[in-house]
């Protein structure tokens, strides 16, 4: 997204703006502690949301190259995603920070939740492309910046959610990044917690098991961090395993239609239904997003997903 100069976010992030006047005040964080799986008490709820990463090769604003379009092939904007999301039966939309406009506005992000409300569509989270295993200087600083900026319009959207990457690094061990990384998300996370929004870092990169996984979250200290858990990131031998020991710390699913095993040349159809069973016996209550990414393209491919993903979640 834009570069944010340090002034402009010292601005955005003290004046009360528009956060302020849709009623989100600031939240006084809890005393710290080591991340734990959550006590969710009840059983499992889930509410279906589909991720605009789905459609990524369509949005007519897009912060990622992506491979273009066919000629004449339909092209959106995020208001356009909202009302498909609500056409399809969706309870929520994860609305993407790529997908953005790039000079995006408060004013456009509170246009964007008015157009969610009156289509009955809650937005389930916001995602962004962050990398926080950058040694400690101007490149790091920025993304650390960039995080909160994109707190205080989920704060403006209602999104109680943000997807974050640890990132990746050739500059540093992957043990000294992990602990930049750890750092970055406690900052993060309290600026997050003031305003009542989780960070879920998700399964991705370097972090492609169970076990990296919960090592990094249990050293972050704080209430506001769990697990964007994808479906289709663990590269083990057994992906329902690792999902299954990281679902008690999931704030934010990620589901997709494939995955692909350990040293596998080419990805296999997910069994969704194992998956959704999972969630349900873990006691799992929040928004599954349908994450497509499979080669056929979406218009077709997403509504009979969508469709059998309700059904297996009512």
């Amino acid at each position: 997204m834009n570069t944010l100069s340090r002034r402009h976010f010292l601005k955005l992030s003290s004046a009360t703006g528009l956060a302020a006047s849709a009623g989100f005040g600031l939240v006084t964080s809890p005393t710290a502690s080591a991340i734990e799986p959550f006590k969710r008490g009840g059983k499992a709820r889930l509410y279906l949301s589909l991720a605009a990463y789905s459609f990524r090769e369509f949005f007519k604003d897009s912060a990622q190259k992506q491979a273009p379009p066919a000629a004449g092939a339909k092209r959106i904007d995020l208001f356009d995603f909202v009302d498909y999301c609500a056409e399809h039966g969706c309870d929520g939309a994860e609305l993407t920070g790529y997908y953005f406009p790039k000079d995006v506005t408060m004013d456009y992000v509170a246009r964007l939740r008015r157009h969610c409300h009156l289509r009955g569509v809650m937005v389930s989270g916001t995602a962004i492309g962050n990398n926080f295993s950058h040694p400690k200087g101007p490149k790091r600083d920025e993304e650390i910046m960039k995080t909160k900026q994109w707190i205080d319009r989920a704060a403006v959207l209602g999104a109680p959610h943000i997807r974050v990457f640890a990132g990746v690094t050739k500059e540093l061990s992957r043990d000294a990044a992990d602990k930049l990384v750890i750092e970055c998300l406690e900052e993060c996370c309290d600026y997050a917690g003031q305003k009542g929004i989780f960070l879920g870092i998700e399964n991705h990169d370097s972090i492609g098991t169970a076990d990296a996984l919960i090592d990094i979250i249990k050293q972050v200290k704080s209430k506001w961090l769990g697990v964007n858990l994808d479906s289709g990131n663990f590269r083990t031998e057994n992906p329902y395993e690792d999902f299954a020991r990281v679902t008690p710390y999931a704030v934010n699913v990620q589901i997709k239609s494939e995955l692909r095993r350990k040293d596998a040349k080419e990805s296999e159809p997910a069994d969704l239904a194992k998956f959704v069973k999972i969630l349900r016996d873990s006691g799992y209550q929040g928004f599954v997003a349908l994450e497509y990414e499979a080669k056929p393209e979406p218009w077709g491919a997403v509504p009979p997903l969508l469709k059998q993903l309700k059904g297996m979640m009512s």
